[in-house]
């Protein structure tokens, strides 16, 4: 599959998610770059703004497999990744799957969860595979995380550290809607008169594996290489950072740059791609200085500085 013929059905597929998720769409194409760049995302909002909503809805219109993981303090890693059973009628052990085994599983509130159960989560985001009994289990593929975390409470959770933020290949909020959009919640809601939206799906996991690989066709000039570089570096130099972002980092620009040309149907990368997805590629792997942190300071004013600091490559 060529980004041309990609570029179509990722539009059918915002198109349809939007008939739930109503007046995001920049969100969900950015949400979509980073699954079609076979990374995992990570969603970092207020409760109530369709963030669960939106996971299942892309999960059931690409026609992936999916799976809801609700974390608590008491979620063990065995609960989420499975376990050897004894099965009591043949006297065999064998594995039994948690509920990771999906494509597409929606961590929610994963910063309630202990750090080891967050740490058996990673680790799969990670190697694609979990280990029971020194046995190794692949996972399905595609297989992508959403994970969601409220910023707003604190009380019996416990924050992802920042080399775990660092496995998400992007972070984003969906944000509150405008006073028109959710005028047209209403309206929509009145007139299905049930709370469920039917949503048709667009694509199933072979063809949305075949819009991953895409991906590989589009070029990538040596100028916009360097570009990417620069600006990656340039958080490394950043007297407000203690520490800049990873060479993971300036992978993940890369490929969701890719994938928003894929968006677009181009199969080259633009300037503009790099700078649209430098802040949710970015500002979650750096950290700030003490005295950063103690004015206040956020990350993602950072890497805008970043942006401004680095010449951005001309195409004449």
């Amino acid at each position: 599959m060529t980004p041309a013929t990609a570029a179509p059905l990722i539009r059918d597929i915002v198109d349809e998610v939007s008939k739930a998720v109503v007046g995001k769409r920049a969100v969900l194409e950015l949400i979509l770059a980073g699954l079609i760049a076979d990374g995992h995302v990570l969603l970092d909002d207020v409760p109530g703004v369709a963030k669960t909503l939106t996971a299942r809805s892309l999960a059931h219109v690409a026609g992936l497999s999916y799976s809801r993981v609700q974390f608590t303090p008491d979620v063990l890693p065995a609960d989420i990744t499975g376990s050897t059973v004894l099965d009591l009628t043949t006297r065999e052990a064998h594995f039994r799957e948690g509920p990771i085994f999906a494509s597409l599983v929606l961590a929610d509130e994963i910063n309630r969860a202990p750090a080891k159960t967050q740490a058996a989560l990673l680790e799969a985001m990670q190697e694609r595979q979990t280990t029971a009994d020194g046995v190794a289990h692949l996972l399905p593929s595609p297989f992508l995380v959403i994970a969601t975390q409220n910023p707003i409470e604190s009380e019996g959770t416990y924050p992802l550290p920042e080399a775990q933020l660092d496995r998400f290949i992007l972070r984003t909020t969906i944000g509150l809607p405008e006073r028109a959009d959710e005028l047209e919640i209403i309206r929509r809601r009145l007139a299905r008169g049930t709370d469920e939206v039917d949503l048709t799906p667009v694509t199933d996991a072979a063809t949305f594996l075949a819009i991953q690989r895409s991906l590989e066709r589009v070029q990538v000039a040596e100028v916009i290489g360097s570009y990417v570089v620069d600006l990656v570096r340039a958080t490394r130099s950043s007297a407000q950072l203690s520490v800049g972002a990873s060479p993971r980092g300036t992978l993940a620009v890369l490929k969701l740059s890719r994938a928003l040309a894929v968006i677009a149907g181009r199969d080259f990368v633009t300037p503009d791609d790099v700078r649209n997805v430098a802040l949710p590629a970015l500002a979650h792997r750096v950290v700030l200085t003490a005295d950063a942190w103690a004015r206040g300071t956020d990350p993602r004013d950072v890497i805008t500085a970043a942006l401004s600091s680095v010449p951005s490559p001309s195409w004449q």
